[in-house]
Protein backbone atom coordinates (compact mmCIF):
# COMPACT_ATOMS: atom_id res chain seq x y z
CA UNK A 1 0.00 0.00 0.00
CA UNK A 2 2.80 2.37 0.97
CA UNK A 3 4.40 1.62 -2.46
CA UNK A 4 1.26 2.69 -4.08
CA UNK A 5 1.45 5.94 -2.22
CA UNK A 6 4.59 6.61 -3.28
CA UNK A 7 4.08 6.13 -6.97
CA UNK A 8 1.15 8.03 -6.92
CA UNK A 9 2.91 10.99 -5.38
CA UNK A 10 5.77 10.80 -7.88
CA UNK A 11 3.43 10.28 -11.08
CA UNK A 12 1.60 13.61 -9.30
CA UNK A 13 4.78 15.63 -9.00
CA UNK A 14 6.33 14.74 -12.49
CA UNK A 15 3.00 15.82 -14.15
CA UNK A 16 2.88 19.16 -11.92
CA UNK A 17 6.79 20.21 -12.83
CA UNK A 18 5.56 19.22 -16.58
CA UNK A 19 3.03 21.74 -16.45
CA UNK A 20 5.49 23.90 -14.83
CA UNK A 21 7.81 23.16 -17.62
CA UNK A 22 5.37 23.80 -20.34
CA UNK A 23 4.33 27.30 -18.98
CA UNK A 24 8.06 28.16 -18.65
CA UNK A 25 9.04 27.61 -22.39
CA UNK A 26 5.10 29.10 -23.38
CA UNK A 27 6.70 32.22 -21.45
CA UNK A 28 10.20 31.66 -22.59
CA UNK A 29 8.92 31.94 -26.58
CA UNK A 30 6.43 34.76 -25.90
CA UNK A 31 9.59 36.83 -24.17
CA UNK A 32 11.67 36.11 -27.34
CA UNK A 33 8.79 37.37 -29.69
CA UNK A 34 7.95 40.53 -27.98
CA UNK A 35 11.73 41.58 -28.00
CA UNK A 36 11.68 40.68 -31.59
CA UNK A 37 8.39 42.99 -32.21
CA UNK A 38 10.20 45.94 -30.25
CA UNK A 39 13.86 45.67 -32.17
CA UNK A 40 11.79 45.45 -35.37
CA UNK A 41 9.56 48.57 -34.59
CA UNK A 42 13.04 50.27 -33.83
CA UNK A 43 15.23 49.12 -37.27
CA UNK A 44 12.04 50.61 -39.14
CA UNK A 45 12.39 53.73 -37.53
CA UNK A 46 15.84 53.99 -38.19
CA UNK A 47 16.20 52.05 -42.02
CA UNK A 48 16.78 55.84 -43.79
CA UNK A 49 19.08 57.26 -40.92
CA UNK A 50 23.04 56.55 -41.74
CA UNK A 51 24.08 57.76 -38.56
CA UNK A 52 22.14 55.13 -36.82
CA UNK A 53 23.92 52.08 -38.48
CA UNK A 54 26.24 50.75 -35.84
CA UNK A 55 23.31 50.87 -33.75
CA UNK A 56 21.05 48.98 -36.08
CA UNK A 57 24.01 46.41 -36.13
CA UNK A 58 23.57 45.88 -32.61
CA UNK A 59 19.87 45.67 -32.98
CA UNK A 60 20.07 43.06 -35.87
CA UNK A 61 22.28 41.05 -33.94
CA UNK A 62 20.30 40.95 -30.96
CA UNK A 63 17.26 39.77 -33.40
CA UNK A 64 19.48 37.55 -34.93
CA UNK A 65 20.31 36.32 -30.84
CA UNK A 66 16.37 36.13 -30.15
CA UNK A 67 15.51 34.12 -33.62
CA UNK A 68 17.93 31.69 -33.25
CA UNK A 69 16.48 30.54 -29.80
CA UNK A 70 13.21 30.54 -31.11
CA UNK A 71 14.60 28.30 -33.60
CA UNK A 72 16.50 25.78 -31.14
CA UNK A 73 13.03 26.03 -29.30
CA UNK A 74 11.32 24.29 -32.23
CA UNK A 75 14.17 22.32 -32.37
CA UNK A 76 13.36 21.35 -28.54
CA UNK A 77 9.52 21.20 -29.23
CA UNK A 78 9.99 18.92 -32.34
CA UNK A 79 12.08 16.95 -30.14
CA UNK A 80 9.97 16.30 -27.36
CA UNK A 81 6.74 15.55 -30.16
CA UNK A 82 8.63 13.10 -31.68
CA UNK A 83 9.47 11.17 -28.13
CA UNK A 84 5.71 11.35 -27.26
CA UNK A 85 4.75 9.88 -31.04
CA UNK A 86 7.32 7.30 -30.45
CA UNK A 87 5.96 6.28 -27.32
CA UNK A 88 2.46 6.76 -28.07
CA UNK A 89 2.89 4.05 -31.46
CA UNK A 90 4.78 1.44 -28.92
CA UNK A 91 1.38 1.73 -26.89
CA UNK A 92 -0.60 1.76 -30.25
CA UNK A 93 1.27 -1.21 -30.86
CA UNK A 94 1.03 -3.05 -27.49
CA UNK A 95 -2.23 -2.58 -27.69
CA UNK A 96 -3.23 -4.35 -31.08
CA UNK A 97 -1.16 -7.43 -29.62
CA UNK A 98 -3.15 -7.49 -26.80
CA UNK A 99 -6.33 -7.32 -28.96
CA UNK A 100 -5.24 -10.12 -31.56
CA UNK A 101 -4.76 -12.13 -28.00
CA UNK A 102 -8.04 -11.56 -27.07
CA UNK A 103 -9.77 -11.79 -30.06
CA UNK A 104 -7.67 -15.42 -30.65
CA UNK A 105 -8.65 -16.62 -27.54
CA UNK A 106 -12.87 -15.55 -27.76
CA UNK A 107 -12.39 -17.38 -31.55
CA UNK A 108 -11.75 -20.55 -29.40
CA UNK A 109 -14.35 -19.98 -27.11
CA UNK A 110 -16.86 -19.25 -29.49
CA UNK A 111 -15.42 -22.77 -31.55
CA UNK A 112 -16.20 -24.41 -27.70
CA UNK A 113 -19.32 -23.24 -27.50
CA UNK A 114 -20.26 -24.25 -31.41
CA UNK A 115 -19.39 -27.75 -30.90
CA UNK A 116 -21.06 -27.99 -27.91
CA UNK A 117 -24.34 -26.46 -28.85
CA UNK A 118 -26.64 -29.75 -28.16
CA UNK A 119 -27.32 -29.66 -24.75
CA UNK A 120 -28.09 -33.26 -25.26
CA UNK A 121 -24.25 -33.36 -25.82
CA UNK A 122 -23.73 -31.76 -23.10
CA UNK A 123 -25.68 -34.10 -20.72
CA UNK A 124 -23.95 -36.93 -22.49
CA UNK A 125 -20.58 -35.28 -21.96
CA UNK A 126 -21.19 -35.88 -17.95
CA UNK A 127 -22.97 -38.95 -17.35
CA UNK A 128 -19.91 -40.03 -19.06
CA UNK A 129 -17.79 -38.59 -16.10
CA UNK A 130 -15.40 -40.80 -14.03
CA UNK A 131 -16.92 -39.82 -10.97
CA UNK A 132 -18.99 -37.00 -9.08
CA UNK A 133 -16.09 -34.48 -8.88
CA UNK A 134 -15.59 -34.54 -12.85
CA UNK A 135 -19.14 -34.56 -13.70
CA UNK A 136 -19.04 -31.05 -11.35
CA UNK A 137 -16.37 -29.69 -13.13
CA UNK A 138 -17.94 -30.19 -16.54
CA UNK A 139 -20.85 -29.01 -15.37
CA UNK A 140 -19.35 -25.95 -14.36
CA UNK A 141 -17.19 -25.36 -17.86
CA UNK A 142 -20.43 -25.33 -19.27
CA UNK A 143 -22.06 -22.95 -17.42
CA UNK A 144 -19.06 -20.49 -17.53
CA UNK A 145 -18.83 -20.74 -21.04
CA UNK A 146 -21.08 -18.33 -22.14
CA UNK A 147 -20.36 -15.83 -19.16
CA UNK A 148 -16.42 -16.14 -20.48
CA UNK A 149 -17.52 -15.42 -24.00
CA UNK A 150 -19.85 -12.36 -22.94
CA UNK A 151 -16.62 -11.49 -20.65
CA UNK A 152 -14.04 -11.48 -23.94
CA UNK A 153 -16.39 -9.76 -26.22
CA UNK A 154 -16.84 -6.81 -23.36
CA UNK A 155 -12.52 -6.53 -23.11
CA UNK A 156 -12.14 -6.62 -26.64
CA UNK A 157 -14.61 -4.02 -27.26
CA UNK A 158 -13.08 -1.99 -24.48
CA UNK A 159 -9.62 -2.76 -25.87
CA UNK A 160 -10.64 -1.77 -29.11
CA UNK A 161 -12.21 1.71 -28.02
CA UNK A 162 -9.24 2.47 -26.28
CA UNK A 163 -7.07 1.58 -29.24
CA UNK A 164 -9.31 4.46 -31.23
CA UNK A 165 -8.82 6.99 -28.75
CA UNK A 166 -4.47 6.21 -29.16
CA UNK A 167 -4.88 6.71 -32.55
CA UNK A 168 -6.57 9.93 -32.55
CA UNK A 169 -4.15 10.80 -29.91
CA UNK A 170 -1.17 10.06 -32.18
CA UNK A 171 -2.99 11.74 -35.22
CA UNK A 172 -3.19 15.18 -32.90
CA UNK A 173 0.39 15.20 -31.99
CA UNK A 174 1.44 13.93 -35.68
CA UNK A 175 -0.28 17.54 -36.74
CA UNK A 176 1.15 19.51 -33.67
CA UNK A 177 4.71 18.17 -35.17
CA UNK A 178 3.81 19.41 -38.47
CA UNK A 179 2.31 23.00 -36.99
CA UNK A 180 5.94 23.16 -34.81
CA UNK A 181 7.57 22.34 -37.82
CA UNK A 182 5.94 24.62 -40.77
CA UNK A 183 6.68 27.46 -37.65
CA UNK A 184 10.21 26.28 -37.44
CA UNK A 185 10.85 26.80 -41.62
CA UNK A 186 9.43 30.32 -41.00
CA UNK A 187 11.66 31.34 -38.41
CA UNK A 188 14.69 30.23 -40.20
CA UNK A 189 13.93 32.10 -43.14
CA UNK A 190 13.14 34.89 -41.50
CA UNK A 191 17.02 34.69 -39.75
CA UNK A 192 18.59 34.12 -43.18
CA UNK A 193 17.07 37.41 -43.63
CA UNK A 194 18.25 39.10 -41.03
CA UNK A 195 21.89 37.45 -41.47
CA UNK A 196 21.63 39.38 -44.73
CA UNK A 197 20.79 42.57 -43.14
CA UNK A 198 23.56 41.89 -40.65
CA UNK A 199 26.12 41.72 -43.46
CA UNK A 200 24.50 44.36 -45.31
CA UNK A 201 25.36 46.81 -42.48
CA UNK A 202 29.18 45.75 -41.53
CA UNK A 203 29.77 46.21 -45.67
CA UNK A 204 28.34 50.06 -44.83
CA UNK A 205 30.54 50.36 -41.62
CA UNK A 206 33.42 49.09 -43.47
CA UNK A 207 33.49 51.88 -46.09
CA UNK A 208 32.79 54.86 -43.62
CA UNK A 209 35.49 54.00 -41.17
CA UNK A 210 36.61 57.45 -40.56
CA UNK A 211 33.10 58.72 -40.24
CA UNK A 212 32.17 55.94 -37.49
CA UNK A 213 35.14 56.70 -35.86
CA UNK A 214 34.61 60.18 -35.05
CA UNK A 215 30.85 58.86 -34.13
CA UNK A 216 32.71 56.52 -31.57
CA UNK A 217 34.87 59.44 -30.33
CA UNK A 218 32.24 61.56 -29.96
CA UNK A 219 30.06 58.80 -28.13
CA UNK A 220 33.12 58.32 -25.64
CA UNK A 221 33.17 62.00 -24.78
CA UNK A 222 29.32 61.60 -23.58
CA UNK A 223 30.35 58.54 -21.84
CA UNK A 224 33.22 59.81 -19.69
CA UNK A 225 30.90 62.50 -19.03
CA UNK A 226 28.40 60.45 -17.83
CA UNK A 227 30.61 58.35 -15.74
CA UNK A 228 31.94 61.08 -14.31
CA UNK A 229 28.74 62.59 -13.14
CA UNK A 230 27.66 59.92 -11.48
CA UNK A 231 30.38 59.55 -9.62
CA UNK A 232 30.28 62.83 -8.56
CA UNK A 233 26.82 62.52 -7.86
CA UNK A 234 27.02 59.24 -5.79
CA UNK A 235 30.29 61.00 -3.83
CA UNK A 236 27.64 63.86 -2.95
CA UNK A 237 25.14 61.28 -1.75
CA UNK A 238 27.35 59.27 0.38
CA UNK A 239 28.92 62.01 2.40
CA UNK A 240 26.43 64.48 2.54
CA UNK A 241 23.66 65.38 5.24
CA UNK A 242 24.16 66.90 9.41
CA UNK A 243 21.93 64.27 10.75
CA UNK A 244 24.70 60.96 10.10
CA UNK A 245 26.85 59.95 12.44
CA UNK A 246 30.67 59.27 12.18
CA UNK A 247 30.01 56.92 9.96
CA UNK A 248 28.17 58.89 7.49
CA UNK A 249 25.47 56.10 7.19
CA UNK A 250 22.12 56.10 8.92
CA UNK A 251 20.09 53.04 10.10
CA UNK A 252 17.37 53.84 7.75
CA UNK A 253 20.37 53.53 5.10
CA UNK A 254 22.06 50.32 6.66
CA UNK A 255 18.54 48.79 6.50
CA UNK A 256 17.73 49.84 3.11
CA UNK A 257 21.51 48.52 2.12
CA UNK A 258 20.68 45.20 3.87
CA UNK A 259 17.52 44.89 2.15
CA UNK A 260 18.73 45.64 -1.17
CA UNK A 261 22.06 43.47 -1.02
CA UNK A 262 19.48 40.34 0.36
CA UNK A 263 17.57 40.73 -3.26
CA UNK A 264 20.55 40.31 -5.74
CA UNK A 265 19.37 38.32 -8.41
CA UNK A 266 15.69 39.25 -7.73
CA UNK A 267 15.03 42.70 -8.35
CA UNK A 268 12.38 43.36 -11.37
CA UNK A 269 13.30 45.23 -14.42
CA UNK A 270 13.11 48.90 -14.63
CA UNK A 271 11.44 48.37 -18.09
CA UNK A 272 10.38 45.53 -20.51
CA UNK A 273 12.70 45.03 -23.48
CA UNK A 274 15.77 42.98 -24.51
CA UNK A 275 19.43 44.16 -23.62
CA UNK A 276 21.23 45.21 -26.86
CA UNK A 277 24.44 46.45 -24.79
CA UNK A 278 26.00 44.44 -21.89
CA UNK A 279 28.07 45.79 -19.07
CA UNK A 280 31.86 46.24 -19.39
CA UNK A 281 34.33 46.58 -22.30
CA UNK A 282 33.81 45.59 -25.74
CA UNK A 283 34.98 45.72 -28.89
CA UNK A 284 33.59 47.29 -31.99
CA UNK A 285 31.69 44.75 -34.20
CA UNK A 286 33.38 45.50 -37.71
CA UNK A 287 36.96 47.15 -36.62
CA UNK A 288 37.78 44.23 -34.19
CA UNK A 289 40.35 45.91 -33.02
CA UNK A 290 39.27 49.11 -32.17
CA UNK A 291 37.68 49.56 -28.52
CA UNK A 292 34.10 50.68 -27.63
CA UNK A 293 33.18 53.01 -25.03
CA UNK A 294 33.18 50.62 -21.56
CA UNK A 295 29.85 50.80 -20.27
CA UNK A 296 28.85 50.85 -16.70
CA UNK A 297 25.58 49.39 -17.22
CA UNK A 298 23.03 48.20 -19.62
CA UNK A 299 20.74 49.85 -22.31
CA UNK A 300 18.00 48.39 -22.58
CA UNK A 301 15.88 48.48 -26.22
CA UNK A 302 12.39 49.56 -25.67
CA UNK A 303 8.78 50.56 -27.28
CA UNK A 304 8.28 54.36 -27.68
CA UNK A 305 6.85 56.50 -24.35
CA UNK A 306 7.59 52.96 -22.40
CA UNK A 307 7.11 53.21 -18.71
CA UNK A 308 10.36 52.88 -16.35
CA UNK A 309 9.76 51.67 -12.62
CA UNK A 310 12.13 51.51 -9.93
CA UNK A 311 13.84 48.24 -9.25
CA UNK A 312 13.68 48.89 -5.19
CA UNK A 313 12.69 51.29 -1.88
CA UNK A 314 15.09 54.22 -1.97
CA UNK A 315 14.76 57.66 -2.35
CA UNK A 316 15.41 60.06 -5.61
CA UNK A 317 18.96 62.29 -5.04
CA UNK A 318 18.88 63.97 -8.15
CA UNK A 319 17.85 64.68 -11.46
CA UNK A 320 20.16 65.86 -13.63
CA UNK A 321 20.13 66.33 -18.12
CA UNK A 322 23.34 65.25 -20.05
CA UNK A 323 24.61 65.29 -23.38
CA UNK A 324 23.68 61.90 -25.51
CA UNK A 325 21.47 60.82 -22.10
CA UNK A 326 18.71 63.42 -21.54
CA UNK A 327 16.68 63.26 -18.01
CA UNK A 328 19.19 61.00 -15.41
CA UNK A 329 17.46 59.53 -12.54
CA UNK A 330 19.56 58.82 -9.59
CA UNK A 331 18.03 56.45 -6.39
CA UNK A 332 20.15 55.66 -3.60
CA UNK A 333 19.18 52.65 -1.45
CA UNK A 334 21.18 52.75 1.50
CA UNK A 335 24.97 52.62 -0.11
CA UNK A 336 23.88 51.11 -2.76
CA UNK A 337 22.86 53.38 -6.01
CA UNK A 338 20.50 52.96 -9.06
CA UNK A 339 20.68 55.08 -12.01
CA UNK A 340 18.31 55.82 -15.21
CA UNK A 341 19.23 57.48 -18.30
CA UNK A 342 17.57 58.87 -21.66
CA UNK A 343 14.62 59.90 -20.01
CA UNK A 344 11.73 62.27 -21.76
CA UNK A 345 9.71 62.95 -19.01
CA UNK A 346 10.25 62.16 -15.04
CA UNK A 347 7.39 61.43 -12.87
CA UNK A 348 9.92 62.47 -9.55
CA UNK A 349 11.73 64.93 -8.43
CA UNK A 350 14.93 65.04 -5.95
CA UNK A 351 14.28 64.06 -2.27
CA UNK A 352 11.53 62.15 -3.36
CA UNK A 353 10.99 58.25 -1.53
CA UNK A 354 10.01 55.59 -3.89
CA UNK A 355 8.78 52.00 -3.54
CA UNK A 356 9.60 49.04 -5.64
CA UNK A 357 7.72 49.78 -9.06
CA UNK A 358 6.95 53.20 -8.78
CA UNK A 359 7.00 55.30 -12.00
CA UNK A 360 10.48 57.05 -12.40
CA UNK A 361 9.49 58.24 -16.15
CA UNK A 362 8.79 57.08 -19.72
CA UNK A 363 12.16 56.67 -22.33
CA UNK A 364 12.49 59.30 -25.12
CA UNK A 365 13.88 58.86 -28.83
CA UNK A 366 17.67 59.50 -27.80
CA UNK A 367 20.13 59.72 -31.20
CA UNK A 368 17.46 57.51 -32.87
CA UNK A 369 17.43 55.37 -30.32
CA UNK A 370 14.32 54.51 -27.86
CA UNK A 371 16.43 52.57 -25.34
CA UNK A 372 17.06 52.48 -21.25
CA UNK A 373 20.80 53.06 -20.09
CA UNK A 374 20.28 51.11 -16.10
CA UNK A 375 22.92 51.18 -14.17
CA UNK A 376 23.75 49.73 -10.63
CA UNK A 377 26.60 50.76 -8.20
CA UNK A 378 27.81 49.85 -4.75
CA UNK A 379 29.35 52.83 -3.19
CA UNK A 380 31.82 54.03 -6.06
CA UNK A 381 31.80 51.00 -7.74
CA UNK A 382 29.85 50.15 -10.85
CA UNK A 383 28.05 46.79 -10.63
CA UNK A 384 26.75 44.40 -13.44
CA UNK A 385 22.56 45.01 -13.50
CA UNK A 386 22.33 41.63 -14.81
CA UNK A 387 23.88 40.05 -12.11
CA UNK A 388 20.67 41.95 -9.60
CA UNK A 389 18.05 41.88 -12.06
CA UNK A 390 16.00 38.42 -11.55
Amino acid sequence: MRWISIIILFISLSTAAQGQNIKAQEEKRARLEREIEILDRQLSENASKSSSMLSNLTLIRKKVSNRKALVAESDREIRVLSDKIYLKQRSINRMQARIDTLSNHYSKLVLSAYKNRDARLWYMYMLASDNLGQAFRRMSYFKNLSSQMNQEARRIKEAKLELEKEREDLKVLKKEAESVKAVRSAELVKLQGEEKQSDKIVKQLQKNRRMYQNQLAAKKRQVDALNREIERMVSSAMNGGTSKGSSGKTDFDRKLAAEFSKNKGNLPWPADGPIVDRFGQKFHPVYKNLKLPPNNGVDIALAKGAKVRAVFDGVVRQIVVMPGYNKCILVQHGNYFTFYCKLGSTSVKAGDKVKTGDLLGTVDVINDQIQLHFQVWQGNKPQDPEHWLR
